[in-house]
């Protein structure tokens, strides 16, 4: 069985389940301050650990795995949240590689019914300094009602870049003023803290997941 982190009320309307990115835990500093804003929303939150990130709470310093390769731990998180009584509507996503995989496994889930939506934290379109190595594939078709949350300082995917991308008319890109691959500001540069960054986002799924086009899914 899945093991998560659960943030909000357990009758809220809508749950977001998160998976962390390559080199942080569930519990990281910003995964909790996701995971509160969310919160803070009118969401409830759940939080989970892939394998090898479990792994090293147990001294097993595994390195992350290719992300299709954790496919199925995400589709079975669903099932797993599923079991424990969170029965209501369900968006999926997660920071950097954890939303990358939401979004592998989001079309599949999306048929299924299983899911509203996809919301994407700083997603790695392509590793740092390797603009031709893109993994944006199956985002031109993707079917799935998704928010991609990008800080214009990213260096896995600039505006200028993630502009000629070609993404599925379904994806909505929003750009957070001077946000690095955190989505973290410089407050003395654009006058917004993390805090902020974090608070729009909330809002903005918020918003999003009362559009008939997606709470109608």
């Amino acid at each position: 069985m899945t093991t998560f982190l659960f943030d909000g009320h357990d009758n809220a309307p809508v749950t977001v389940l998160l998976a962390h990115g390559a080199g942080a835990s569930m519990d990281s500093p910003s995964m909790t301050a996701t995971a509160k804003a969310f919160a803070t929303a009118g969401f409830q939150v759940a939080r989970f650990e892939f394998h090898y990130m479990a792994a090293r709470r147990y001294g097993q310093r595994k390195p992350p795995p290719r992300a299709e390769t954790v496919n199925p731990e995400y589709i079975k998180a669903i099932a797993d949240l599923r079991a424990k009584g969170v029965t209501g509507k369900l968006i999926i996503g997660g920071k950097s590689m954890g939303g990358r995989v939401a979004s592998m496994v989001a079309d599949e889930m999306f048929a299924k019914g299983e899911i509203l939506g996809l919301v994407c934290l700083g997603y790695p379109f392509h590793p740092p300094g390797k603009p031709e190595q893109l993994r944006t594939k199956h985002l031109t078709g993707l079917k799935t009602p998704t928010l991609i949350f990008q800080g214009t300082r990213d260096e896995f995917g600039t505006k200028d870049e993630v502009a000629g991308y070609g993404l599925s008319d379904s994806i909505k890109v929003v750009w957070l003023e001077d946000g690095d691959h955190d989505l973290k500001p410089r407050k003395s540069i654009s006058g917004f803290s993390t805090a902020d960054h974090l608070t729009t986002l909330a809002e903005r799924v918020k918003a999003w997941v009362a559009q008939p086009s997606v709470s109608s899914s």
